[in-house]
């Protein structure tokens, strides 16, 4: 199946009004985000495009400084192309990319636990020892 897909983490491919689109309209964490802040969270992120025949078909960013920390965020297949391995794809490339080898990994998630699970991630095991702070902006 690898072969039928292209993942690329070349910014310059990724199609912005598409993942703007679905982040703002469809996704349950980012409705309402604007297109300067897809773009500027994309800006500053490491992020990764599937693409089918050069369609953009996935989405996942990562922040990292790729030296102890990586935060998976706004990971998403569109709709279209759900139910065919791709996000399973997607995670391979994400997990095994050279710079983030050596990194403990972050993430939140309302619905794919079990998918996290099979990489490894589990619980907080004492989340009172984390802490949060809220921009204005992000209630």
């Amino acid at each position: 199946m690898r072969h039928k897909y292209q993942i690329s983490t070349d910014k310059k491919r990724l199609n912005l009004a598409k993942i703007h689109d679905y982040l703002s309209n469809v996704s349950y964490w980012a409705k309402g985000r604007t297109l300067e802040q897809v773009e500027a969270s994309i800006e500053n992120s490491l992020c990764f495009g599937v693409f089918y025949k050069n369609e953009q078909v996935a989405f996942a960013r990562v922040v990292t400084d790729t030296v102890s920390f990586a935060y998976l965020l706004d990971v998403f297949v569109f709709d279209e192309f759900k139910k065919q391995g791709i996000s399973k794809l997607l995670l391979d490339e994400i997990f095994s990319h050279h710079a983030l080898q050596n990194v403990n990994w972050l993430l939140r998630t309302s619905d794919a636990q079990g998918l996290y699970e099979k990489y490894g991630f589990n619980s907080i095991d004492n989340p009172a020892t984390y802490m949060k702070k809220l921009s204005l902006g992000n209630n």
